[in-house]
């Protein structure tokens, strides 16, 4: 699938019209009109245009050719881990971590108008979607089915109409493209939320933030013993709280790996430059990805 279903199309059509005209206002995200990631422009950007973009790059892309002032990435959810791909594409992107927002995912199960549950012998959805229902699927004795995205999952059973597959999406998704509402609250428990970053062209400016900060970067160690202990002693050392760690490995090499982690500070902070000088020092190369304020963990959490 390289295109979205007819359902969702003119919605898209529409909102790239109204993005297009005033690019300064423009929010892309991942996915069709009512994709979680719709939700999260909603409430991040009120007043924005929200641009659907049918891939992760197709998003990034936006931002860094002007046709998009800001994109509104998922990157982890309490659930199911980190999103596919997402940890290489931001280091590659070139573009600016300029905030957070959380978003509290309740996943609806919607079939084909006019159809039962009793009918449902598969749900197609995203993965992530797929891996956060996964319990409650096999119980019902659904089959999960990969799909592009989860509004456009809904937007698909919708327009074909077929009562034996049912799609994994929000109520918003189903209210937009007229499915039926076979079971709400399907995720496997009630603490599911998304984390999503912001990303703009230039960094975020924090000189009037007063509350805490967080920094995202990467870097990739030297492929020495102990590489990983010694590059992030520095944090330790300085009393420097991670929140966030990641690695993946790039190139075909089964060698030094990569990491993304997310810092409690800012690269102002005298605490926190001399942990980045030591990180520096024991890794290839570091790169700053952006400083934004930090979600008080009642909020991201509550």
């Amino acid at each position: 699938m390289q295109s979205y279903p007819p359902l969702a199309q003119h919605l898209v059509d529409e909102m790239r019209a109204r993005a297009a005209a005033e690019p300064a206002r423009a929010v892309a995200f991942q996915g069709a009109p009512g994709a979680y990631s719709h939700q999260a422009v909603r409430e991040v950007a009120p007043e924005g245009l929200p641009l659907p973009c049918f891939s992760f790059e197709d998003a990034l892309a936006a931002v860094q050719d002007g046709l998009a002032a800001l994109a509104v990435i998922p990157v982890e959810n309490s659930l199911h881990g980190r999103v596919a791909d997402v940890h290489f594409l931001l280091p590659e992107s070139g573009l600016f971590v300029t905030g957070e927002h959380y978003v509290k995912v309740e996943h609806c199960l919607l079939g084909a108008p006019g159809a039962s549950l009793a009918e449902v012998r598969e749900a197609i959805s995203h993965p992530q979607a797929l891996g956060q229902c996964r319990k409650r699927l096999r119980a019902l004795g659904v089959r999960p089915t990969s799909f592009a995205d989860t509004a456009a999952a809904a937007a698909a059973v919708g327009g074909e109409g077929d009562p034996s597959v049912a799609a994994i999406a929000s109520r918003l998704a189903g209210e937009l493209y007229g499915n039926s509402l076979l079971v709400e609250g399907l995720q496997d428990a009630d603490h599911n939320r998304t984390r999503f970053l912001l990303l703009a062209r230039t960094p975020r400016d924090l000189g009037r933030v007063e509350g805490p900060v967080k920094t995202t970067l990467a870097f990739e160690v030297k492929n020495v013993p102990a590489a990983l202990f010694k590059a992030l002693g520095g944090f330790a050392t300085n009393g420097i709280n991670l929140t966030r760690l990641e690695s993946h490995l790039r190139g075909g090499a089964f060698t030094a790996a990569e990491f993304l982690i997310d810092i409690e500070g800012r690269p102002q902070d005298a605490h926190v430059a001399r942990a980045l000088e030591e990180l520096a020092f024991h890794s290839k190369w570091v790169r700053l990805l952006g400083s934004y304020p930090m979600v008080p963990p009642e909020v991201a959490a509550p």
